[in-house]
This record gives C-alpha cells, structure tokens and sequence, in this order.
C-alpha cells in the first residue's frame, strides 16, 4: 500500500488545494494497489462546504473542488469527489442534511469546510463548535477519514472574536485528531483583485492560486 505522509509542522506553508489533495491521499492506497480494480468500488471524497465549496459567482466546475477533482488522477489515484456544498450552508443545516449524505455516498473522506455562514448570522460560537464536533464524529462513525478546513471571519468582527472563532478549528483538529487546513484562502487573503465584489469569494483568476 503506497502512503504519503505530512510534515504538519509546514503546513502553513502550504498552498490549502495542495494540502487537501496531500492529506486526503495520505493512508489511503490508489485504487491499483491491493485492489482487483474490475471488482472494488471507486474510493468516493465527499466536500461539505458552504459557497467557498459551492462555486459561488464562478463558472460551473471551476472551484477549488473541481481542481481537486482533476488534480487527484494527476496524483495516481483514481478517486471519485462528490460535491456536497450549499451555497449559504450553515453547520445547522449541514447536520440536518448528514445522515442521508453518508448513507448515499458513502465516503472514505469528508472534507468538512462549513463556518462561516454561523458567524455571519451570529450564531454562537459554542453552537458551531458543538455541530462541527457532531459532523466530524458522525462521518467518523460512518468509518470515513475527516479533513477539517478552518476559516477566519472579517477583521469587523475584532480581533478577539475571529481569535476564538479560529480557535474552534484548531481545537477540534487536537480534539478528534483529525488534519486542518488552517485557511481556505491562504496566500489571497490580502489581495483584494483576488476577490469578488463583496470581497468574500475568490474570483476564477485566484484559484491556482491557492
């Protein structure tokens, strides 16, 4: 079995769609090795994500997880990637929307990038904190790897607050002990060019760029 392993002392260093395709590849095996590739199911990727995910105000299949879908046959392994992001998606609605999910795709790994949306309509921190633990224990449960993808909100919000609301990511990253990206947007996140009108959404020109 062919395994990857992450330095995660550099992972900020790291562009985030390289750190998805790295981390979701790690201890897994392509589908060639070990496997009798004429009767094994394709290994299945499932994205829960809000409009980061959800290819908001970009053209249909150019978002970071239709990158990650190319980049992976790029990387040997022949894995399938579902896109199950809602574009205004809270952790609420997620959670509500979970069981039915994993029961029809069935994963190996979900990639958990939800957050946002809570902040943006105040919802308390200890609330998302509580979903995004749920989220990561049911897919879990259901024998799926999670990758967790951190987010930080507008610098409005104070210093203080987007602190502790980071803070939730990484402490359910040591919690469950399951990888974080630290930032979606790691590397553009200063570059206003890089972003849509209302300054939240990468623009088609950002995503090889992080």
């Amino acid at each position: 079995m062919k395994r990857f392993k992450v330095n995660w002392t550099t992972r900020a260093t790291l562009a985030p769609l390289a750190l998805v395709v790295w981390v979701a590849c790690m201890d897994a095996a392509p589908a060639h090795a070990a496997q009798d590739a004429a009767t094994a199911a394709k290994p299945s990727i499932m994205v829960l994500g809000d409009s980061l995910s959800a290819e908001y105000g970009l053209p249909r299949d150019t978002g970071w997880v239709a990158l990650l879908r190319s980049k992976l046959p790029q990387e040997h392994f022949d894995y399938s990637v579902a896109n199950s992001s809602i574009s205004g998606d809270t952790t609420s609605g997620c959670l509500a929307r979970l069981p039915a999910a994993l029961n029809r795709l069935k994963p190996n790994i979900v990639i958990v990038e939800l957050g946002a949306n809570d902040a943006l309509r105040g919802v308390p921190l200890a609330t998302t904190e509580a979903n995004l633990r749920t989220i990561i224990e049911k897919s879990q449960a259901a024998n799926a790897k999670v990758l967790l993808v951190g987010m930080y909100v507008p610098t409005n919000y104070g210093p203080d607050y987007s602190q502790k609301f980071h803070g939730v990511y990484e402490q359910l990253s040591k919690e469950k002990h399951v990888p974080l990206v630290p930032f979606l947007m790691a590397g553009i996140e200063n570059k206003p060019e890089m972003f849509q009108a209302a300054q939240m959404h990468p623009t088609p020109q950002a995503l090889p760029c992080y």
